[in-house]
């Protein structure tokens, strides 16, 4: 069965949502909803989100701001919604991250064909992407996991050595992100001669991993726990690289 893709629609217009969230659930979306920044960063820390549908005015921090905000953290693609129709507004609005652009009033089959769109452009993109598996760099969401060194890369260009453990969880989580793994399938994959067969093992590797992972510009974890089931890797892009040779 294909996994269903989970939508989030930021508008504070509360009709506008729950009409558009009845819709979306129509063609098999998971939809959540948030009606300010706050609360979109508060919806993306605490679920695995596939798409935004954004609206350009918004209380406080604007639509414009928030698109770039999240494309300076990620590749989440991003639609854009506007009352605005000059050219220059769908110029900003592209300008400033978005992967698409509507005007308000829409169709609402016309959203679903869009986002139906743009998930199918970013999923084809990852999978036209060189292997994870055998690529000696793998870059994700602005960090850098460089495998002949060892070593884990911010977008700051903090560089930080791993264990063995370390480095084998962290593989592990690149070639699944985004996907729920329990205890047990995380330390049969990075269980070392150091690692003891106690589940709370596990729990302080991925704690550690987390600690050099962390990234005080972002709100998002980059490693989710859900409680009593295991851990996921909350990434929006991992793609593959050569090392640059000189």
């Amino acid at each position: 069965m294909k996994p269903r893709s989970t939508i989030l629609l930021v508008d504070d217009d509360q009709e506008i949502t729950e009409l558009l969230s009845a819709y979306l659930a129509r063609f098999e979306f998971d939809v959540h909803s948030a009606s300010d920044a706050s609360s979109m960063r508060a919806q993306l820390a605490r679920h695995m989100i596939n798409l935004v549908v954004l609206d350009v005015m918004l209380p406080g921090i604007d639509g414009l701001t928030l698109a770039r905000e999240i494309r300076a953290q990620s590749r989440l693609p991003v639609i854009m919604l506007t009352a605005r129709v000059a050219t220059l507004d769908r110029i900003l609005g592209l300008e400033s991250g978005a992967d698409d652009y509507m005007s308000k009033p829409f169709e609402p089959r016309e959203l679903v064909a869009r986002i139906q769109c743009v998930l199918r452009r970013v999923q084809g993109s990852v999978a036209l992407a060189p292997s994870v598996a055998a690529s000696e760099v793998v870059c994700f969401d602005g960090w850098e996991l460089r495998r002949d060194e060892r070593t884990v890369v911010s977008p700051s260009g903090l560089v930080a050595a791993l264990s063995n453990a370390e480095f084998r969880l962290l593989n592990t989580f690149l070639q699944t992100p985004r996907r729920l793994l329990s205890r047990d399938q995380l330390m049969e994959q990075a269980r070392g001669r150091a690692m003891d067969t106690y589940e709370r093992s596990i729990d302080l590797l991925v704690s550690r991993l987390r600690h050099k992972l962390a990234d005080d510009a972002s709100p998002v974890p980059m490693i989710k726990t859900v409680r009593g089931a295991g851990y996921v890797f909350n990434v929006q892009s991992v793609q593959a690289r050569p090392a640059w040779r000189t």
